[in-house]
């Protein structure tokens, strides 16, 4: 998997808007009416990781979940990180009728 330049994924960014890049990774926080529906979330998301078997590094403080994607192996960002935020923006964000 190949790193992507800086100015690819800020272009990439673009289609997601709630995502930040900095310290080679791409960043989101994503806040939750409580903890249970936020740990319900992180749930959801470790299956997506595992099917791609590409895992994040995240936090949570009780409503509160901070992500930062990166691939390791390529010490920066890749597709890979993007096919996990698409499918994680998937699970959090409230479908439209």
């Amino acid at each position: 998997m190949n790193k992507l330049s800086e100015e690819d994924i800020k272009m990439r960014l673009l289609r997601f808007p709630e995502w930040d890049y900095y310290d080679d990774a791409i960043h989101v926080e994503l806040e939750f009416e409580n903890f249970k529906d936020c740990f319900s979330a992180m749930s959801r998301i470790a299956f997506e990781c595992e099917a791609l078997n590409h895992h994040p590094d995240w936090s949570n403080t009780y409503n509160v979940l901070t992500i930062a994607l990166s691939t390791h192996s390529a010490k920066g960002v890749t597709d890979l990180d993007f096919k996990l935020a698409e499918a994680i923006d998937a699970i959090v964000e409230p479908e439209e009728d």
